[in-house]
């Protein structure tokens, strides 16, 4: 259940118009032995909290007052532009002592930076995955990369994308009048992809797997625009009615978000020529991949070595330990996940209980670099799965 403090940053994000949105990554609190610790902040959205554009050969103090709603206390904070140099970012940072939100552990945390006015922000740090989710199903957007950036008076049209794939996703939303399941999102996402992005099929798996989750969010975001435009825009005949609406749209999308990466994951296998079988029940679980299948699983002559369990999650913070205890006869599994960085701790954890991550290749400057060397790429996971079976 989400915290009452999931509540009111999304209120207060509403309101303000604004919010930055990423995960606290280990180079932000000084794990990675750069410069000092501070929270870096993303240059395109440089606007919404700063007054000093990029520019190349300065060095810029922006002093800001941010209030920490969550534990109530101030912190008379600075964002620095960095333009000297071989430097060119922005990093939040003067927090004052004992300061809690930019420890070891807070790495794969979720920051929110709502700027209610250019020298006054209020932050949130959300650890809990029920929080996570929330929040951003409630803001409507998705940390799919490094950061996401809440914006209550964008423009409707889909961004970032080249028109062979707004062309695509235009023709599959237009005559649409509910919405269809996720296994269409996520087909037509792959399709518009194979069709309009040159060569994608030698993509690593790792980049398909991005790109994958990126487009069929730009898409699912334009069928809830026409889809659900309408039923928001009416009038509603009471509280409970309004609530009930309000509450369909996120649970929409919180359940979107984790089955349509088990979507692409399973697409990749199939393309690998991988065998598996997807949350069939063994031993009383259910795990989300089991390789090669279920029968192999219940041969007690098939080597346990070539044995697999994959769970397939968004986040791992907290829920990575119910993939312990799924399909026991396999006692070391892995888990897939999008999560932009994890504490040492629980990375060591992870390790005391035979569990490997399974992370795309452009996220893992988002982990501990002490633990980088025993975390998988998406590619690197299908080799070994491939190797063992051949053995």
């Amino acid at each position: 259940m989400p915290s009452p403090a999931c509540d009111q940053a999304i209120l207060d994000a509403g309101r303000c118009g604004k919010a930055v949105l990423k995960f606290i990554s280990p180079n932000d609190v000084g794990l990675t032995g750069g410069h000092q610790c501070g929270y870096y902040l993303p240059k395109a959205q440089w606007a919404a909290f700063t007054p000093q554009p990029p520019q190349k050969g300065v060095n810029h103090d922006h002093h800001v007052q941010a209030v920490w709603v969550q534990d109530g206390r101030i912190t008379d904070s600075v964002v620095k532009w960095y333009g000297t140099g071989t430097r060119s970012e922005y990093r939040m940072t003067h927090f004052g002592r004992d300061f809690p939100y930019l420890t070891a552990d807070r790495v794969g945390s979720l920051l929110i930076l709502i700027p209610e006015r250019m020298d006054r922000f209020l932050m949130y740090v959300f650890d809990l995955e029920d929080d996570i989710e929330d929040v951003q199903a409630g803001l409507g957007v998705q940390v799919t990369g490094r950061w996401a950036f809440y914006d209550r008076d964008a423009g409707a049209s889909p961004e970032g994308e080249d028109d062979c794939i707004d062309r695509h996703f235009c023709e599959f939303s237009k005559a649409l009048t509910d919405f269809p399941p996720t296994t269409s999102f996520a087909g037509e996402a792959r399709q518009a992809l194979l069709d309009c992005v040159n060569a994608f099929v030698s993509k690593p798996s790792d980049a398909q797997l991005q790109l994958f989750v990126e487009a069929e969010y730009q898409l699912f975001r334009l069928v809830e625009r026409r889809v659900c435009e309408p039923k928001v825009l009416r009038a509603f005949k009471s509280v409970d009615d309004f609530l009930r609406t309000a509450q369909t749209i996120l649970q929409r999308r919180k359940a979107r978000a984790g089955r349509s990466l088990e979507l692409h994951v399973e697409y990749l296998l199939r393309e690998a020529k991988l065998p598996f079988d997807v949350r069939v029940d063994v031993d009383g679980t259910k795990p989300d991949v089991l390789i090669p299948g279920k029968k192999e699983y219940e041969d007690p002559d098939f080597p346990l070595e070539k044995l697999f369990v994959l769970g397939v999650k968004t986040t791992c913070k907290d829920r990575w330990r119910q993939v312990t205890r799924e399909a026991p006869r396999v006692t070391h599994k892995h888990i897939l996940t999008l999560q932009q960085g994890v504490s040492s701790a629980q990375l060591d954890e992870m390790r005391q209980l035979n569990v490997d991550l399974v992370v795309p290749q452009h996220l893992h400057t988002d982990y501990p670099p002490s633990h980088r060397a025993g975390i998988l790429t998406v590619e690197g996971f299908i080799s070994e799965v491939r190797a063992r079976l051949r053995a």
